[in-house]
Order: structure tokens, then C-alpha cells, then sequence
């Protein structure tokens, strides 16, 4: 163990308590603790919005993924960044109105404000279907973290997630969304750096020792040099389908993530952060896929047990102590920034979602902040035992997850949004067959051949605008909100 990497490991996990203290006063009620209270810049959301998005997923499944596979890994990428590209320029400025006009802090609330008759029923779904999903999206982080501390300081993985679980906790616990937003804001910067980085020093570390990135791919494998993985007629179509079809959780459905769009103040602040995320999306995609195919030239013929721990095993074969522990600190800065956003969309299910608005409790400020302590607390426990008992790689349960909630809210949003048609009925059953369906599908070997991420949308897709044919909503219904919160709550 490098006392240097320790060290700075350290500072960077004190900091980030020190900054969530300090930032965690200004949320003083329950719309502040769940969304802000609309005080939070455009290109804070942004750089939030995107450390959410990518996590331990990015840094260590994808960067696995691609040394794995080889070049077709490069699809998973171009589908994730069109999703991204796509909902900052067409959906961020869209969720931020929607949330002025009606008052809502969470995605189910504003799909249950826009389908007031069946409200009720929408707002249980869909906290069942994000506590079923998020959940294991949620012990994916904290399993990542553990695998990471083992790598780095061979401090055991139960030991390495209980303590990553605790300091996503007091992020969490100590301000709620404003907390979250400060610190993803800086691990954003942070995982940035890693990915820029290190792809540059093993290239020129690829240069000095004289080696050949296409031979290296050769080597390999006979499908590792190809941009199609060796896949002809409809096997090709299915590779490069699966692989891109990460897009169609991009388009609204995950409720992380639209928290920061809903959060947004103003159309130039959506703008400065579509910039911000766009950038940093292109940078850190293309430096997460090279770090994946560098490693396979420098590490040519070696064999590595968990190939999700490439991205740590080369910064600490290729970086000074002092630099690799700045680089290392970003792979940990990913684990959390998602983490603590995901335990305050598992908080709002509950507080905002079921307690103030599906149960209609009239409490006050100071319990339902409360409440969503509690819920963080209490959620943060699950997700640790989830941690320690998964034997599935990070990369596999994020695929789930992705599948479960966004694949199968993405299309409830986008028929909400785009089309006028859409009913009440129509989302719930885009939410029951877009749950059910994700179950059956990967409880099978269907899910190797064509990704849930694919068959979900559509088929919650398909589902949603089927019912809302069969059972079209009165236009009295949509104008009804039974399941509206009290004016306290409202941003």
C-alpha cells in the first residue's frame, strides 16, 4: 500500500465532507432537499447531471468492456453519447418548464400532476419499478468501490464497500440535492481528468516501447480488430443494435437525471449546461474507449482475473504515486457522485411520491426532511448488503437497471411530451410491461441475444400507445390532479 495514494485518497474523501457541510445549509425545506429550490447554476446541473450518469459503470465496466471486445466496444459509446446529445438539446429545456408550470420535484410526480385521474396508481408503480431497479443500480456503485479499494490498497471488498456506503450516506444525509450537486460538480472534474489523462500517457508510453495498436488487436482475437466484432447480416445488426441501444435510456426515463434538467433556472442556463455536458460527455467517452484499447496493447498476452479492474491496474503500473492517487480518486469520485444521486431518487419515491402525494399526509417541512433522511439511511443499508452478495459484474447490473427504469419510463416520458394522444391507462401499462417484460427478459437467455434495453423500450413503448387507443383519457381527466402535493412543497 503507497502511503502517498492513502493520503491523498483521504484529503479527497475529507473534502468532499467538508464541502457538503458547508453547502448542506442552504437547504432548509423539503422542495430545497429534493430539488434545489431552483438556486443551483446551469453548468453546476450539468456537471452533476453527467458524474451521475457515469459511474463506476463508465470507469471500470466500460473500460473492461472495451478491452474485452476490442474495437465494436466503440457502439456502446456512440449510443450513450447521442442519448446524452439528444436529451440536453430537446428535453432539458422541456422537464424545466414542466416542473415550473406544475410544481413537481420528482419524474413520477409529474407524469401522476399530468394524468391527475390515475395519478394515484401511476405513482405507485413507479416507485415500485424504481425501488426494484434502482436499488441494484445503487449496490452496483458500492460494489464497484469495494473493488476498487481491494485493487488499490488490498483493503477487503466488505470493508471497502461498508466504508464507501457510509460516506455516500453523509453526503446524502447532510443536505440532500443541493450536497449532492456541489460535490458530483467537483468528482465530475475529477473523473474528467482520469479519462483524459491516462489515455494520453499510454499512448505515449504505447510509442516509446515501440508497439502497434493494430497488432496488438490482432493478437487478441479474430473479432477484436473489427468495428463490427467479425458480425455479418443479422448478427451484425444485433451487435451494433445492442450495443447502441443505451440511447433509449437517455430519453427522459431516468429520474436521476432529469432532476437536474427539472432543477435548471432558465432556457440560457439549459443552453450553458447542454455545452457543459456535451463537452465533457465527447472527452470522457473517447478517453474511457482508449484507455480500453491501450490497455490491450501495453498488456498484450497477460490475463486478468476481473478485467474491470484495467483502468486502476494501469494507473498504478503507469503513474507516479503522488498523480496516481489523484487518477485513482476520480474512479472513487465516480462511485459516489452516482451513488448519493440515486439514494435521493429512492428518497423521493418515498417522501415526495407515496407520503405527500399518493397518501396525501399534511405534514410539515421539518418531517417529511426528516422522512427523507431516514429513507437515505435506511436505503443506504439495502444497497450494502446487495453489495455484498452480488456475484454479477458492475457492467451487467447497470445493464439491468437501464433496462427496468429507464428503458421503461423513456417512453412514458417521451409520449407525454410529443404526444397529445397519450392516456392515463397508456402509462400504466407502459410502466407494467415495461417492468415485466425487463424480469422475463433477463431471467433468460433471451437478454444474450437481443439487450432488454432494446425489447423494453419498445415493447413499453408499443403498450403505452395500444391502451391509450383502447382507453383514451377525457379531456376533464388530464385537467384533474388529485395526486398534486400541498403548495408547501412546490418549487
Amino acid at each position: 500500500m503507497n502511503t502517498i495514494i492513502m493520503v491523498e485518497f483521504v484529503l479527497y474523501l475529507l473534502i468532499m465532507l467538508v464541502v457538503g457541510f458547508l453547502v448542506s445549509r442552504r437547504s432548509k425545506s423539503h422542495a430545497d432537499f429534493l430539488l434545489g429550490g431552483k438556486q443551483l447554476p446551469g453548468w453546476a446541473l450539468a456537471f452533476s447531471e453527467r458524474a451521475t450518469g457515469e459511474s463506476a459503470w463508465l470507469l471500470l465496466g466500460y473500460t473492461g468492456f472495451v478491452f474485452a471486445t476490442g474495437l465494436s466496444g466503440v457502439w456502446v459509446a456512440v449510443g450513450i453519447a447521442s442519448g446524452i446529445i439528444f436529451s440536453w438539446l430537446f428535453l432539458a429545456k422541456r422537464f424545466m418548464k414542466e416542473a415550473e408550470k406544475t410544481g413537481t420535484l420528482t419524474l413520477p410526480s409529474f407524469l401522476a400532476h399530468r394524468f391527475g385521474k390515475h395519478g394515484k396508481m401511476i405513482l405507485w408503480l413507479s416507485t415500485i419499478l424504481i425501488f426494484s431497479f434502482m436499488m441494484f443500480y445503487f449496490g452496483a456503485q458500492i460494489a464497484g468501490a469495494g473493488k476498487t479499494l481491494l485493487a488499490v490498497f488490498n483493503i477487503p471488498t466488505k470493508v471497502g464497500a461498508i466504508l464507501s456506503i457510509i460516506v455516500v450516506v453523509i453526503l446524502a444525509y447532510a443536505g440532500g440535492f443541493v450536497t449532492v450537486v456541489w460535490t458530483d460538480m467537483i468528482q465530475s472534474i475529477m473523473m474528467l481528468i482520469t479519462l483524459v489523462v491516462l489515455p494520453i500517457v499510454a499512448l505515449v508510453q504505447i510509442s516509446a516501447a515501440d508497439l502497434s495498436i493494430s497488432q496488438a488487436l490482432v493478437a487478441a482475437g479474430p473479432s477484436m480488430d473489427s468495428w463490427t466484432g467479425g458480425a455479418i447480416g443479422f448478427s451484425l445488426g444485433l451487435l451494433l443494435f445492442n450495443n447502441f441501444a443505451w440511447f433509449f435510456g437517455f430519453l427522459g426515463g431516468q429520474p436521476q437525471l432529469s432532476a437536474r434538467f427539472m432543477a435548471l433556472r432558465s432556457e440560457k442556463e439549459a443552453k450553458q449546461g447542454s455545452f457543459v455536458a456535451i463537452t465533457w460527455t465527447i472527452l470522457a467517452y473517447s478517453g474511457a474507449f482508449m484507455i480500453g484499447i491501450t490497455a490491450l496493447t501495453l498488456y498484450q498476452g497477460q490475463v486478468f482475473a476481473d478485467v474491470e479492474m484495467i483502468l486502476p491496474f494501469m494507473i498504478l503500473d503507469l503513474m507516479p504515486p503522488w498523480i496516481a492517487g489523484v487518477l485513482l480518486a476520480g474512479i472513487l469520485a465516480a462511485i459516489i457522485s452516482t451513488a448519493d444521486s440515486q439514494l435521493l431518487v429512492i428518497t423521493s419515491s418515498v417522501s415526495e411520491d407515496i407520503i405527500q402525494r399518493a397518501m396525501n399526509l399534511k405534514l410539515t417541512e421539518k418531517k417529511l426532511v426528516a422522512i427523507s433522511r431516514l429513507t437515505i439511511v435506511a436505503a443506504g443499508i439495502v444497497g450494502l448488503i446487495i453489495a455484498l452478495t452480488s456475484k454479477s459484474l458492475v457492467f451487467l447490473v447497470v445493464s439491468w437497471a437501464w433496462a427496468g427504469v429507464g428503458c421503461t419510463l423513456s417512453p412514458a416520458i417521451m409520449l407525454t411530451f410529443f404526444w397529445k394522444r397519450y392516456s392515463g391507462i397508456g402509462v400504466i401499462a407502459t410502466i407494467v410491461s415495461g417492468f415485466v417484460s425487463t424480469v422475463i427478459w433477463i431471467s433468460t437467455p433471451l437478454d444474450a441475444i437481443a439487450t432488454s434495453r432494446f425489447t423494453t423500450f419498445f415493447i413499453a413503448l408499443a403498450f403505452g400507445i395500444i391502451f391509450s387507443l383502447l382507453f383514451p383519457d377525457k379531456k376533464e381527466d388530464q385537467e384533474t390532479a388529485p395526486a398534486e402535493a400541498p403548495e408547501s412543497s412546490q418549487i
